[in-house]
């Protein structure tokens, strides 16, 4: 388990794009026998549309976000009401459903989405998220699973949300200085030891322009060295959830 935890966060450290975070999360899961996922973090504007991150059918998903369930599904609802990890489905306890909302459940069922171990995310910097692990039936290991991995899944959930939120969200806060999405792309490379020419080519950009990224950094952070600005990063790394 030890061994799955830390790919699981060098993974994150290192995932650059959605699709980095989506397969990092679902590998981690499936080591632990959870083999379906979403991620939805809900927007900082009622008329923005959610993030969702997911290894639920494309088809679902798209129909998801489109028809704006995030306001009627029952999971999302308690997530944003509790903080406590909660099982639900068919014998998991009883949800008080409107004709809508089972509506909305015998939706998801036809993409075999019937019941799940959902992780409430409430860190206090932003709109509530929450990670469910789903399943096509409430099967003994499912619950076994959830059970035996739970407190190590409620850490990976919070670990992924700050990842998350840094890595796709518009705030690239680093020591309490907002930088442009490029300069924080560059400052992030030069973390993990990659050079300026390294990072110019992973990012699809010219030598100079990383130097320039990585200069303007520099000097937000009010630091004379990249070293400086470096350390200021992977310290503000550290003390994210």
């Amino acid at each position: 388990m030890h061994r799955v935890f830390q790919t699981f966060i060098d993974r994150l450290s290192e995932s650059v794009d959605r699709a980095d975070l989506q397969s990092a999360l679902a590998d981690a899961a499936g080591a632990f026998g959870l083999h379906c996922f979403a991620y939805l973090s809900l927007p900082p504007r009622p008329d923005d549309k959610p993030l969702l991150i997911s290894t639920y059918p494309t088809e679902w998903t798209t129909h998801y976000l489109q028809s704006r369930y995030e306001r009627l599904d029952p999971v999302i609802l308690q997530a944003q009401h509790g903080t406590d990890p909660f099982e639900w489905g068919l014998g998991a306890g009883a949800m008080i459903l409107s004709k809508r909302q089972q509506q909305f459940f015998d939706e998801a069922a036809q993409f075999d989405i019937r019941s799940g171990f959902t992780i409430p995310i409430h860190d206090g910097r932003g709109p509530v998220a929450a990670i469910t692990f789903a399943a096509h039936e409430r099967h003994p290991a499912f619950s076994r699973g959830v059970e035996r991995h739970g407190e190590v899944l409620q850490f990976m959930a919070l670990h992924y949300h700050a990842q998350v939120r840094q890595k796709l969200s518009g705030d690239r806060i680093i020591a309490g200085v907002a930088l442009s999405p490029r300069e924080f792309d560059c400052l992030r490379w030069a973390a993990l030891g990659k050079s300026a020419g390294d990072t110019a080519d992973i990012l699809g950009i010219k030598r100079r322009t990383t130097v320039f990224h990585l200069e303007n950094a520099k000097q937000k952070l009010g630091v004379r060295t990249i070293s400086q600005a470096v350390a200021r990063y992977s310290a503000s790394m550290r003390t994210m959830p």
